[in-house]
């Protein structure tokens, strides 16, 4: 019964533990690697709404 009374966020409250520098370097990697994939998508992607729009757009003189 007093485990359903004890507060789990209490247990974040302790010292945090170092991560391991090739768990840290594979997150890192994989960071990094889907900033790149997001980045090239943009590159393809991202101008289709503005390159269309430059399209239709008429020229009022």
């Amino acid at each position: 019964m007093s485990e359903q009374n004890s507060n789990p966020f209490k247990n974040l409250e302790g010292d945090l533990k170092d991560v391991p520098p090739e768990l840290r370097k594979k997150v890192m990697d994989d960071v990094a690697a889907a900033k790149l994939l997001m980045e090239l998508a943009n590159l393809f992607t991202g101008n289709y709404a503005s390159i269309i729009e430059g399209m239709l757009k008429t020229k009022n003189k």
